[in-house]
């Protein structure tokens, strides 16, 4: 087999991990090696490595004599960004949707408004490309390209706030914003009002304007739980 040890090694997480995540192997579920390992013909070594990195996400634990269990997904490591991506591609996806979007509506205005005050002159040049960016992929089908300029905005925010814990939240914002994408929760364009948010907040960070920057992007993630109420409800 021409696959190497990691491609094998992915291959077996990409269909296992998202069994998991929308309840095939429900909780308490015993998961042997062996068998697994015949069904997707790895070798044993590989699918340790997967249960490895299962139980680094906290989707399985493995006890002596006892074997690989499922865990409940209270137990799991929501802030995964492989976690969030499974689960996006699932049946619980609007559920997930909606959790997600709701955690970026208490934790992005708040980093916006420290943005403002701590932003270098380097972060609000790249947030205004950022956010110039979006404006050019706003119309005629564009949201892959979209996309990108959108995840750059919000990590710069997160970061820009000068709050660690926030830009560790970077990813989970770049998989929410991906899912909303890929699978077809938006419209055909983005929000026009939505795209003048991200132009605005922009420039109230650039201007130091921490009220206004908090408000504006409170305005935007209000607006994508009110397009979850249209697209995923």
């Amino acid at each position: 087999m021409s696959t190497t040890g990691r491609g094998l090694h992915g291959r077996v997480l990409d269909t296992l991990g998202p069994e998991i995540t929308e309840g095939r192997y429900p909780p308490g579920s015993v998961l042997r090696t062996d068998e697994l390992a015949h069904r997707f013909d790895v070798s044993r070594s590989v699918m340790r490595e997967v249960v490895r990195v299962l139980e680094s996400m906290h989707l399985v634990e493995s006890r002596r004599r006892v074997g690989v269990t499922v865990l409940p997904s209270r137990e799991w490591n929501v802030y995964d960004p492989q976690v969030i991506r499974w689960r996006l591609a699932g049946a619980d996806r609007p559920r997930q949707l909606r959790s997600l979007t709701v955690l970026r509506s208490a934790v992005e205005p708040v980093a916006a408004g420290l943005a403002a005050r701590h932003a270098t002159a380097e972060q609000c040049a790249e947030l205004t490309r950022c956010a110039l960016g979006m404006v050019a992929h706003s119309r005629g089908g564009q949201l892959e390209g979209y996309l990108i300029h959108d995840i750059a905005f919000h990590r710069v925010i997160l970061t820009a706030s000068g709050n660690e814990m926030f830009a560790r939240l970077g990813d989970v914002v770049a998989e929410v914003l991906t899912g909303r994408t890929q699978h077809d929760v938006m419209f055909d364009d983005p929000d026009p009002a939505a795209v003048t948010l991200h132009v605005q907040v922009a420039e109230a960070v650039r201007a130091r304007d921490a009220d206004r920057a908090e408000r504006l992007t409170r305005e935007i993630t209000v607006g994508a739980l009110e397009e979850l109420d249209v697209l995923a409800p």
